[in-house]
């Protein structure tokens, strides 16, 4: 987990602002409904994904690929 969260932030110099959970830094991050660190096909259990300090839901997220579904099909039907 620290190999592709806090490891590339404190390589980068950018450890202030990002990389671990911390008053203050950027708040970027998926929310998992498992441990991946037991099973690692954990990481497909999506409850949420912080963006921008943001929550964005299971619900939420569903609702966006929905959307996204739409609009790429109405783009095909109009080719």
């Amino acid at each position: 987990m620290q190999a592709g969260t806090r490891n590339p932030a404190l390589m980068t110099g950018r450890g202030a602002e990002l990389g671990t959970i911390e008053m203050g830094k950027r708040a970027n991050l998926v929310l998992l409904d498992a441990d991946p660190l037991t099973e690692i096909h954990n990481t497909q259990k999506i409850g949420g994904v912080v963006l921008h300090g943001r929550l964005m839901t299971q619900s939420d997220l569903t609702g966006m690929l929905t959307k996204a579904a739409q609009i790429a099909q109405q783009r095909h039907n109009a080719k």
